[in-house]
């Protein structure tokens, strides 16, 4: 367990896996608020965009208000955690996105959504992390997203089968899988870390 820390991070909680992160948070000592209206995101000093369908996310993000005093934050260096479709939504380029979906363009990253195939695919893995003591990080996927380019900046933290499904560029990390589906908490302890 890390130390309490004094940010107050937020969860985007208009579709997704947002309760299993709260909870992950709050694990941590952190203090942790659900994210539905800009309201919300002004009072944060960090936020969490959960896996759930980033298409379905894109649309809410929109309905909420929130896309674009979100991308005005990530711009000026909100730390933020993206999981699976949280991945998708913070990436550069969505290579199979639909026409009218958007994303931050907050990494620079191109991710293809669904990447190892249909809900019926998903699978769980040991993965060794870069700078992460300890035995592999069990990881579960569903219908999740991989990079399939990676700028220059960007740090590979793990993959599977030679693609990248863990990233981070300075305060902006990405995972293609769900840390919150598991009681491990070291993606959010090194996300907290980061926002320090």
């Amino acid at each position: 367990m890390v130390a309490p820390v004094t940010a107050r991070v937020g969860v985007l909680a208009l579709q997704g896996a947002f309760a299993r992160h709260l909870a992950a948070l709050a694990s941590l000592g952190v203090e942790a608020v659900a994210v539905k209206r800009p309201a919300d995101l002004a009072e944060v000093d960090a936020l969490v965009i959960p896996g759930g369908e980033s298409t379905t996310m894109s649309m809410l993000l929109e309905s909420a208000e929130l896309f674009d005093p979100i991308a005005r934050r990530l711009a000026d260096g909100l730390p933020v955690l993206g999981t699976c479709a949280g991945m998708i939504l913070l990436a550069t380029n969505v290579l199979d996105g639909r026409p009218d979906q958007r994303s931050f363009g907050a990494l620079d990253i191109d991710v293809r959504r669904n990447a190892f195939g249909r809900q019926v695919d998903s699978f769980e893995a040991d993965l060794p992390v870069v700078g992460m003591a300890g035995p592999p990080l069990h990881a579960v996927f569903i219908r999740a997203p991989v990079v399939e380019r990676a700028g220059g900046s960007v740090e590979v933290l793990a993959e599977v089968d030679g693609r990248p499904v863990l990233v981070r560029e300075g305060v902006v990390f990405a995972a293609a899988f769900h840390p919150e589906l598991t009681a491990d908490t070291r993606v959010h302890e090194a996300f907290l870390a980061a926002t320090g």
